[in-house]
């Protein structure tokens, strides 16, 4: 079992908070090392999802990447669960924009918008195992948000 399976979405959460206050210098040293974490962040929430469902996590590769292919098993029967698809292929960019040059005079800023990213896909799905309609409009939880202004609304009433 690799650490990604085993990394809570609230330890995703609190690590990217982390990585988008971090220090220029601390980043970019360690431009290598984090843009693998950021992947394995994004695997551990995908992994997350289907452990939540009783799903066996494939092993396979989509386009080179176990993430993408997570992706594609847990949108099978939930298709409200492609609204963040290209969020995990943003994930999958940022690590390879990383990779690529990781002495690049931006690399700091490009690690910040990975970090930004993985946070939003920890989000959206822990989201969506709070609330299963969660994304079935788009990402923008409007579900959730009628669902707490009915309450609030019957609360004051």
């Amino acid at each position: 079992m690799n650490e990604a399976q085993t990394l809570p979405i609230a330890d995703v959460l609190a690590e990217t908070d982390r990585l988008i206050a971090a220090p220029d210098a601390k980043l970019e040293a360690e431009a290598a090392g984090i843009a693998d974490r950021l992947l394995a962040m994004g695997e551990a929430v995908l992994l997350a999802w289907h452990n939540a469902h009783d799903n066996a996590p494939t092993e396979s590769k989509v386009e080179g990447f176990r993430m993408l292919a997570l992706h594609r098993q847990a949108a099978r029967g939930t298709p409200s669960f492609n609204a963040c698809r290209e969020t995990c292929r943003e994930v999958v960019y940022h690590h390879n924009l990383i990779r690529h040059d990781t002495g690049a005079a931006d690399i700091a800023r490009t690690i910040r918008l990975g970090a930004m990213v993985a946070r939003h896909l920890a989000l959206f799905v822990g989201g969506k195992l709070e609330n299963a309609g969660l994304g079935d409009f788009c990402c923008s939880s409007r579900p959730v948000r009628q669902a707490e202004a009915l309450s609030t609304m019957s609360e004051t009433l």
